[in-house]
């Protein structure tokens, strides 16, 4: 098995602000895994709030070469067994295991979704999202992309009137995402309000590891509520499970798709609302998230939506937010 490094800097159509930092740019590590005339494809964006660079991936990834490449590729679980044993960040870890897994599918000539016993033909469409900035900017924005179902970045004093504002420019259903940016009491208080301007959930209001708060949330918040920065890795799900109604799952965070599979199914067992979420990836990690999209119950797949240019080819998202899933097998994707 032969390992390319690619980086590449994303441009964003519009400048991305939540609670914590605003970015134009996004840099991005794809990784390329070819065997027997096939090549897998996998992503992890760099990230500040987890001091994750690209050059910090490819020097993981460069220090353990030769023991990736020479390495007897079967399946992607038992991959991912000998990647974790080579003490990789997650993020590190998600660029292999998505380029194993599209890899994977490739071979075998099937999608992933395929592979894993499930159908495409009903599946949860993805938000848009939209960045924190000035009110008549984000009703720009609103207006610019028409879609059914948006996620508003929030964390500001004015919050409430934010999404009042919005709510005169649109229909489409709301979820808000506050990025640990609320106290309880403030989460109590917006949640009537905002469920009266048809908010459908809350994700992440208090910081990650504010567990008192969050009983006192989930006790008498009127909106669900999904965990986001309070939920990483495998063993965080477990602990959610008493203080959200649901979980958001992020494949650079936990790891990549054969984490994810895991705590899909863990969730699952727990009763939770099952959400998997993007952090501003090209399309390659987009069609990575897609394969698992008839798992889910929620879904915040819009990364490449909001660049200026794309670097592949993969699945669509077309402006009703009706899927389509490419002919190619594994993830289906093909670097421009």
């Amino acid at each position: 098995m032969q390992i390319a490094l690619k980086k590449y800097t994303l441009q964003l159509a519009h400048t991305f602000t939540i609670s914590r930092e605003s970015r134009d740019e996004q840099d991005t590590l794809i990784v390329c895994l070819s065997l027997n005339g096939q090549t897998g494809y996998g992503e992890a964006t760099s990230n500040p709030y987890y001091k994750i660079t690209i050059e910090g991936m490819m020097a993981e990834i460069e220090a353990v070469r030769n023991q990736i490449e020479g390495y007897t590729f079967d399946t992607p679980e038992n991959f991912y067994e000998h990647l974790e044993s080579l003490n990789l960040h997650k993020f590190t870890l998600c660029a292999l295991d998505l380029a194993a897994n599209d890899l994977y599918g490739k071979l075998k000539g099937k999608p992933l979704y395929e592979l894993w016993g499930t159908s495409a033909e009903k599946y949860p469409i993805t938000n848009y999202t939209i960045g924190i900035d000035t009110i008549e900017k984000m009703v720009a924005k609103l207006q610019e992309k028409p879609w059914p179902l948006y996620k508003i970045k929030l964390g500001t004093p004015d919050d409430v009137a934010i999404v009042r504002e919005l709510r005169k420019h649109t229909d489409s259903i709301f979820r808000i995402d506050a990025n640990t940016a609320w106290t309880a009491e403030e989460t109590i208080k917006n949640a009537p309000l905002l469920k009266e301007l048809g908010v459908e959930f809350l994700e992440q209001p208090l910081k990650a590891d504010d567990w008192e708060g969050m009983a006192l949330v989930k006790e008498k918040s009127v909106l669900p509520v999904i965990a986001d920065e309070s939920c990483i890795v495998e063993s965080d799900v477990e602990q959610c499970g008493g203080y959200f109604h649901g979980i958001n799952i992020k494949l650079t965070k936990c790891g990549g798709l054969t984490p994810a599979r895991r705590m899909i199914k863990k969730g699952r067992e727990l009763g939770l609302q099952l959400m998997v979420g993007c952090m501003t990836e090209s399309t390659v990690g987009i069609s990575a998230i897609a394969q698992l999209l008839p798992q889910l119950d929620y879904v915040d797949m819009d990364g490449a939506m909001l660049l200026k240019g794309d670097i592949a080819k993969g699945v669509e998202i077309l402006e009703n937010g009706k899927v389509i899933f490419p002919k190619l097998p594994g993830s289906g994707i093909e670097l421009l």
